[in-house]
């Protein structure tokens, strides 16, 4: 896949972030971009008002339902500041695109270029995209014309919004809730971000509701588990929903079925074990002695039952999907191991093989599902670990079918 790279504080993310990306995929041939909130610029100081769990959820709350973005934390992780350099190194060696990656800045930081750590290397590891921050015949920062570097120039529109001054409007008690994208600004109002201080009535008028969504709603789904999962859960589901996606586009099937059970796979996961149980045995299944032993085990089954119940979604595929999602099962289906595939080597998940990543790029299904099920088996083994009867009962019918 070909990717481009969109940095920033996102302090908070606005629609002028959003339409520059949107901007980018439009103008040129990448198939996703991804989002790097910065630990903290080395150019800028620090903002007060959001931490860096808060960018993040800001972020994940904006694009639900658009797999053409993402959203990468490495530079959170690596806390410190954070230098474009080590981030493009990052995102090569993990997401191993197709040709360079894109790097997307703004006119505005033209001037400060030579000043980034490394920009020689940046300009060989990555095809620069200048995008317009500037209004014509501003001076400061330069002009794309006279950049040394090579690029690419995007014709796009200016967005006269930044971040500093939505924090500004919000800390005054001006205008600035359709700088931001919805479930950012519900995020900001609920966490009284950046000096908010908004009136109990006015956040029981905007018209939240738990009413339960249509199939195909998806960005409803997407934001009520994001609602109910930390924000690493999340993204763990966010990830596995997305390389669902792109499974399912490459394998033929239906790329919104794979999303929807991987964005809500776990969705579960938070339940305690007396309603795990419950949700669990409404699917007409006795517990196993397995299950009772370790009840966060029937989080997949739960799901199955919670997403039938709460959001109406019926489809058989997407409910296998989810409901054996770890196990696997006896005849399982295309879309369920997609999303059994995803879930185990998704991008954000640690230690996953690399040559396992590299057969989700080439491989067909049956092997790739083959090789997920018998990595996670061994894994199991290693750790000595109890194998369920539906993964037991699953290799045995793939051992008979090799024997044929």
């Amino acid at each position: 896949m070909k990717y481009a790279i969109l940095g920033g504080s996102f302090n908070p993310v606005h629609v002028g972030h959003l339409l520059l990306a949107d901007a980018v995929l439009s103008a040129f041939a990448y198939d996703r971009v991804i989002l790097v909130p910065a630990f903290q610029s080395p150019l800028k100081s620090e903002a007060e008002g959001a931490s860096p769990r808060d960018r993040m959820e800001m972020l994940a709350a904006s694009i639900p339902g658009d797999p053409r973005l993402t959203i990468d934390d490495c530079e959170l992780n690596r806390e410190g500041l954070s230098y474009t350099i080590d981030t493009i190194k990052d995102i090569i060696d993990r997401y191993a695109p197709e040709g360079k990656p894109g790097l997307i800045m703004g006119d505005d930081l033209i001037s400060a270029f030579d000043r980034w750590r490394c920009p020689g290397e940046i300009a060989d590891l990555a095809d620069i995209i200048v995008a317009r921050r500037l209004p014509p015949g501003a001076e400061s920062g330069g002009s794309a014309g006279n950049f040394p570097y090579p690029h690419k120039t995007l014709d796009n529109e200016i967005v006269s919004v930044a971040s500093q001054q939505i924090r500004e409007k919000i800390g005054n008690g001006g205008a600035w809730r359709y700088y931001v994208p919805s479930g950012a600004r519900h995020i900001i109002e609920d966490r009284g971000l950046y000096g908010f201080q908004g009136s109990r009535d006015y956040l029981a008028a905007r018209g939240d509701t738990d009413e339960k969504c249509l199939f195909g709603k998806i960005v409803d789904i997407e934001n009520g588990v994001r609602a109910s999962l930390s924000i690493e859960k999340f993204m763990h589901s966010r990830n596995t929903a997305l390389l669902a996606w792109d499974l399912c586009g490459r394998f033929g099937l239906d790329r919104q079925k794979g999303y929807l059970a991987g964005i809500a796979h776990d969705m579960c996961k938070p339940l305690g074990h007396d309603v795990l149980m419950r949700l669990a045995r409404e699917d007409g299944k006795s517990i196993s002695v397995l299950e009772q032993k370790k009840p966060g085990l029937l989080h997949a089954r739960a799901a199955a039952v919670l997403i039938q119940k709460k959001y109406g979604v019926c489809d058989k595929d997407i409910l296998e999907a989810i409901r054996y999602h770890t196990t696997g099962v006896r005849d399982m289906g295309s879309i369920a191991k997609v999303v059994y595939i995803a879930d185990k080597i998704e991008i954000s998940r640690v230690g996953v093989d690399p040559a396992l990543r590299d057969m989700g790029r080439n491989s067909d299904l049956d092997t790739l599902f083959s090789a997920a099920l018998n990595n996670t088996v061994t894994y199991l083994k290693s750790r000595r670990l109890d194998i369920s009867y539906s993964t037991r009962s699953l290799l045995a019918a793939m051992h008979e079918r090799n024997k044929q």
